[in-house]
């Protein structure tokens, strides 16, 4: 069965006025959450992770609480607060994270809102293991750039990896940076990560860095068409990159040479375009790195192998 908008309604109500525990609400919102047409893509893989989220943050719950209290009977008003945030997720279609003003990438939290798009990175997966063996001795990266910052989430686990790297951070957008001060200072980094408001590298002129990461905005004009209602509440400035998915990506590496120290290194996110930008750059010696979503998303350049 497919919800209509009154049945919708009527089974909210039956959920609010006859289910007792977490464990019941917690089974109610995942059938509730199958019989409809949400697309889960933000860093939530299933119904169940979507529907556990929302009511852990209902009740202001930690994620390792869940098993804890699954069988703790709630009060009245805190089975209407559920059944609002799961009615929301359903007929607004706004992205679990948008709704918690809260989005996990790795092991890092972070607050977010619908000025920036919501973490979710491949690149972060490499910082994990320090960009090894690209990088064989993380000491010695002393200043890095995550261009294209949104949230802030990439420069502050590149923070982490990188424990004496001075970090730039730059996005177009001013709310975004906003949004990634919040971030900054809930990590206590503000003495490590400068934000910066510039178009790429247009506020850049003179710095040089040991390394560069980006995850810009890669999605072609034919999938901005096309795209699930949820990603239509993120910022369309970081989603779309123009009608092959390539520009913000031509400017970079027209540019990244300049602002990379000897043996620095490009490291960037590009989506679905592996084919695009191979037919593009056809010269260009990219290394692609190995991730849990295959080797197809992230590029790595050498300074050398850029155009000058």
């Amino acid at each position: 069965m497919t919800y209509t908008k009154q049945t919708q309604h009527t089974t909210l109500h039956q959920a609010r006025e006859e289910l007792r525990s977490l464990r019941d609400l917690l089974r109610f919102a995942i059938s509730y959450f199958n019989q409809t047409d949400l697309f889960l893509g933000h860093g939530l893989p299933t119904a169940y992770d979507e529907a556990a989220h929302l009511i852990l943050h209902s009740l202001q719950l930690a994620p390792d609480q869940l098993n804890m209290f699954l069988d703790a009977n709630l009060t009245r008003h805190e089975r209407a607060q559920i059944t609002r945030i799961l009615e929301r997720r359903v007929e607004e279609k706004i992205p679990a994270a948008y709704l918690t003003h809260e989005a996990w990438l790795g092991n890092f939290n972070f607050y977010v809102d619908e000025r920036v798009i919501i973490p979710r990175s491949f690149i972060a997966e490499l910082l994990e293991t320090r960009l090894s063996p690209w990088i064989m001795d993380s000491d010695a990266v002393d200043t890095a750039l995550d261009l294209c910052t949104g949230s802030g989430c990439l420069a502050i686990v590149l923070a982490h990896a990188f424990e004496n790297a001075r970090i730039d951070a730059v996005d177009l957008s001013k709310d975004a940076l906003d949004v990634a001060q919040k971030n900054v200072t809930n990590y206590d980094l503000s003495d490590r990560i400068h934000l910066i408001h510039s178009d790429l590298f247009t506020e850049l002129a003179g710095k040089r860095y040991d390394l560069i990461i980006s995850n810009p905005p890669y999605v072609n004009a034919a999938s901005m068409a096309t795209l699930p209602e949820e990603y239509r509440h993120e910022p369309k400035i970081a989603l779309a990159g123009g009608q092959d998915g390539l520009d913000i990506i031509r400017r970079i590496f027209d540019e990244a040479s300049r602002h990379l120290t000897e043996n620095g290194l490009l490291i960037m996110e590009i989506g679905h375009n592996r084919e695009m930008l191979e037919q593009a750059f056809p010269q260009l010696p990219c290394t692609w790195l190995e991730t849990s979503g295959g080797d197809q998303f992230v590029l790595m350049v050498k300074r050398a192998e850029l155009p000058a």
